[in-house]
C-alpha cells in the first residue's frame, strides 16, 4: 500500500488553497500589482484620503500604464491583453490600497478603453488608445446624469447634428476621472437613439467642476461634465455603438472588476483586524483569544474567500466567453454586500481604533458604500436577478 500524501501546511492568507487555480503568471501579475501598491500608495493613501485629494494621479497613470494595468484585458494598441482573471487580481490588489485607485483603472480600462476598442472606428483605436494605455491620457465616462442614475434612457444630455458636425448639450454627475481627464465617452440622446460620442476635454463648451465634500472614494477625482454647445466633427460618434446596449455592455466589465476590487477593501479589513486581535490585551490575554473574537473572523474568512472563488469563477467565464450580464450582477450584489458587511465586523474588532485613519477598516468601509451604488445599486442588481429567475421585468 502505497504512503499517504503529505497534507499541505495550513495557509491562514490563503485557507481553501484559492492560489493552487492559478498559473505562475497569474501570481506574477498579481504580486507585481502588490508590490506596487505598497510602494507607491499605502505610505500615503491615508494622507490624500484625509485631505480628500489625489495629487499625483498623473503621475499614478502613467505608473500604472508602464504596469500594463490600463485596458490590462484588451488586446492590441499598447494594451496588455491579459487574460481576465489577471485583471481580476489586479483589481483585488488595488482596492486593497483603496477603491480610489481601483476606480481609476476600471474607468480607464473598462469604461473609456473598452468603449473606443469595442465601438469605436479604427481611426479612434488609434488615435488614443496607445496614449490610454500607457497613462499619457486619462479617460472618463459620462453616462450617469443629476436626475437619471438608474434610468440612463431617460438621459437628457442630446446631440444634434448641424451640417457635418455634432452639437452636444446636457449634464453629467459623478464622473471619475472626469476633471483630469484629456478625453470623455459621452452618451446622449439623439434622432437615431443614444449614441456615444470621443469627446476631447479641451473642446471649447466642455468643462468638468470637480465635486467636494466627499466623505467617500475621498482619494478620487470625481467631477460633473458640462457639455454647453460642444461641436463635434461627424467622426466623433462610436459607430458601433447604438441604444443603450452599448453603455451597458461598458458597465457590466466594469461590474466586473468590481466584483474582484471589493475583495480586496474586505482582505485589507481582515487582515487588520487578525493583527490587531493578536497583539490587542484585555482582560489579561490578546483578544483573539476570545470566542466572540474568533467567530466574527471565522464568519470574515469565510465571506471573503467564498467571494474570491466567486470572483474567479466569473474570470474563468468571462475568459471562456461565456459569462453572461446576469452573472456578473450576481458578483457585484454579493461581493459588495458581503464586503460592507467584513468592514463593520473588522471596525468592532478594533473597537474606537477601527474609525483611525492609523487603520484602514473605516476608509474602506465609506469607500465601499459607494461601490455599493456605483455600476448598478444594490435594488437595480436584484432586479436583474429577479428578472432572470422569474422571467419577469419588475423595473417599471
Amino acid at each position: 500500500m502505497s504512503a499517504s500524501p503529505t497534507s499541505p501546511s495550513f495557509d491562514p492568507a490563503d485557507p481553501l488553497g484559492i492560489d493552487d487555480l492559478l498559473d505562475a503568471e497569474d501570481l506574477a501579475i498579481r504580486d507585481t500589482v502588490r508590490g506596487w501598491a505598497a510602494q507607491r500608495v499605502l505610505p500615503h493613501i491615508a494622507e490624500w484620503y484625509e485631505k480628500g485629494e489625489l495629487p499625483p494621479i498623473r503621475e499614478l497613470a502613467r505608473e500604472l500604464g508602464s504596469l500594463g494595468a490600463l485596458g490590462m484585458s484588451l488586446s492590441g494598441y499598447g494594451c496588455a491583453g491579459a487574460s481576465a482573471v489577471q485583471y481580476g487580481l489586479a483589481c483585488l490588489e488595488l482596492e486593497a490600497a483603496d477603491s480610489g485607485i481601483r476606480s481609476l483603472v476600471s474607468v480607464q480600462g473598462s469604461l473609456a478603453m473598452y468603449a473606443i476598442h469595442r465601438f469605436g472606428s479604427e481611426e479612434q483605436k488609434q488615435q488614443w488608445l496607445p496614449r490610454m494605455a500607457a497613462g499619457e491620457v486619462i479617460g472618463c465616462f459620462g453616462l450617469t446624469e443629476p436626475d437619471h442614475g438608474s434610468d440612463p434612457a431617460s438621459m437628457r444630455t442630446h446631440a444634434k447634428r448641424d451640417g457635418g458636425d455634432w452639437i452636444l448639450n446636457g449634464r453629467k454627475m459623478w464622473i471619475t476621472n472626469g476633471s483630469v481627464a484629456g478625453v470623455g465617452v459621452v452618451w446622449a440622446q439623439t434622432d437615431e437613439g443614444i449614441r456615444g460620442f470621443v469627446v476631447p476635454t479641451d473642446s471649447p463648451g466642455f468643462s468638468a467642476p470637480e465635486i467636494k465634500h466627499k466623505w467617500s472614494l475621498r482619494a478620487s477625482v470625481t467631477s460633473e461634465l458640462v457639455l454647453d454647445d460642444v461641436r463635434l466633427p461627424a467622426d466623433a460618434v462610436l459607430p458601433g455603438a447604438v441604444g443603450l446596449k452599448g453603455p451597458l455592455s461598458c458597465l457590466s466589465h466594469a461590474r466586473y472588476g468590481i466584483v474582484w476590487g471589493a475583495m480586496g477593501a474586505a482582505r485589507s479589513c481582515l487582515e487588520t483586524a487578525v493583527d490587531y486581535a493578536k497583539s490587542r490585551e484585555q482582560f489579561g490575554r490578546p483578544i483573539g483569544g476570545f470566542q466572540l473574537t474568533q467567530a466574527k473572523l471565522a464568519d470574515m474568512a469565510v465571506e471573503l474567500h467564498k467571494g474570491i472563488l466567486l470572483a474567479h469563477h466569473l474570470g474563468r467565464r468571462m475568459d471562456a466567453g461565456r459569462l453572461r450580464p446576469e452573472q456578473v450582477s450576481f458578483g457585484k450584489l454579493n461581493n459588495v454586500r458581503e464586503a460592507i458587511e467584513i468592514c463593520r465586523t473588522a471596525r468592532t474588532i478594533l473597537g474606537a481604533n477601527g474609525i483611525s485613519l492609523e487603520y484602514p477598516v473605516m476608509r474602506h468601509a465609506t469607500n465601499l458604500e459607494s461601490v455599493l451604488t456605483y455600476e448598478g445599486t444594490v435594488e437595480m442588481h436584484q432586479l436583474v436577478l429577479g428578472k432572470a429567475l422569474t422571467g419577469l421585468d419588475a423595473f417599471r
